[in-house]
């Protein structure tokens, strides 16, 4: 019976052994966030940087709110809205200008009546020389469009690579006075501590 006993007891230590000791199985609630079962409370939240930037291209702001910076949408939507309403100010002007100098054009005195009132004190010359410089704002505002699109992409994507740096106070730049041997002078160095910091304490 004793030894009955014996073998019981060895068995239920050795399987208490093997459970204590075995790791935690890893799963994945999704593609960004790996949970490990010993901890589910401790998920690690990873950053894209693939996902923020197709977003971002897709529709602009969409990668600073998957990167969690919310701030940064006053500033997508401010540029990008600011640039779409100079291009329509410039296509609605350029319009009553080009019409202006087909009514100034032709041999029909009535149509000069139908020229919008903030260009029909103007010369034939002088329309077609705003109306010029309309058609070129619009190819400029155009042009910003794209660029700042283009610059919310490319923070989305930056900002995604940024969320995985740990930036501490081990990872620091200072501003040292020091003594160059080289030039025998003294002097302000940038100095770039990389590490951990040792303050004395």
């Amino acid at each position: 019976m004793k030894n009955i006993l014996l073998i019981v007891l060895f068995f239920s230590f050795r399987a208490d052994d093997t459970g204590a000791t075995a790791q935690a199985p890893v799963t994945k609630n999704d593609t960004n966030t790996i949970v490990t079962a010993s901890d589910s409370s401790k998920a690690i939240k990873k950053f894209n940087p693939r996902i923020a930037t197709i977003r971002s291209a897709m529709l602009p702001g969409l990668g600073q709110i998957y990167n969690k910076k919310y701030w940064k949408l006053p500033l997508v939507y401010g540029a990008l809205g600011t640039t779409a309403g100079v291009y329509f100010f410039n296509v609605k002007n350029y319009r009553l200008l080009k019409q202006a100098v087909v009514y100034l054009s032709d041999t029909i005195p009535s149509n000069n009546n139908l020229i919008d009132p903030q260009f029909s004190n103007l010369s034939l010359n002088a329309i077609r020389s705003y109306r010029n410089s309309f058609r070129q704002n619009i190819d400029y505002s155009v042009l910003f469009f794209i660029l700042f699109w283009g610059l919310n992409v490319v923070d989305a994507t930056v900002d995604a690579h940024l969320k995985a740096f740990d930036v501490n106070d081990n990872l620091s730049l200072e501003l040292k006075p020091g003594f160059s041997p080289l030039s025998n002078t003294n002097g302000i160095s940038l100095v770039l501590n990389i590490g951990k910091r040792n303050d004395g304490k």
